[in-house]
């Protein structure tokens, strides 16, 4: 299977200004990402940005890429579009397209790899995702409603000890998305779609100074 990697990182950001730039333990947010997908098994790898300077950080590292539209550059711009544009220009063809956001800098070429074993080993699925483990008091059971004075639960919870839940997963900040081309048309995830864990640690998704702080923690940690 012939899988293309493809990085969307505009140069907008609201929450962190020039967030996929900005200096993430001593190197732009992006290069975390491009390292560990240069070092992966994925065929190709593509940046597509409208910022120069993002361009010229792929660039700099031998990754191809893609100069994006400011129609497709805003911040309301789906994910969906961007990657048709890129796949429609890119030279060659692909089986399948993997999704890798720059703001999941603790992802590692081991779950791309992993992620594109399971993909391959199951030629029925159309899609898949990265997901992680809700904690059990985030579950449905136990979310609640405020108004001014009083809380409720959301649900009639008959299950209120932690071994008596279910198991529920979400997707994990956009960290791995793999779809297959011909889905790719019209949607990122199908019908048949691979859920590859992570852990919540490697889980973490950049979007405020915050989540900046802790990402570059646990980074140096590892490190």
């Amino acid at each position: 299977m012939k899988v293309l990697g493809i990085v969307p990182a505009r140069g907008g950001s609201k929450g962190i200004p020039n967030k996929n730039k900005a200096l993430f333990c001593g190197d732009p947010l992006i290069v975390h990402t491009l390292k560990v997908a240069i070092a992966s098994q994925l065929d190709s790898v593509i940046v597509s940005s409208d910022d120069p300077d993002i361009l010229n950080i792929a660039e700099t590292l031998g990754v191809a890429t893609h100069l994006r539209s400011d129609a497709l550059a805003q911040d309301d711009t789906p994910t969906l579009p961007v990657l048709q544009d890129v796949l429609a220009s890119a030279h060659g063809t692909y089986d399948a397209v993997m999704t890798l956001q720059p703001t999941s800098p603790l992802r590692t070429t081991e779950h791309i790899n992993e992620s594109l074993a399971l993909f391959a080993a199951q030629p029925e699925a159309d899609s898949l995702v990265s997901i992680v483990k809700v904690p059990h008091n985030m579950t449905p059971d136990c979310l609640m409603v405020k108004n001014e004075t009083f809380v409720s639960p959301t649900l009639d919870a008959s299950a209120t000890r932690r071994q008596d839940k279910p198991d529920f997963w979400a997707r994990n900040g956009a960290a791995i998305y793999i779809t297959k081309t011909d889905l790719l048309a019209s949607s990122i995830l199908g019908s048949s779609i691979l859920g590859y864990e992570m852990s919540m640690l490697d889980s973490i998704d950049i979007d405020t100074p915050d989540d900046f702080k802790l990402a570059e923690l646990l980074f140096s940690q590892r490190k």
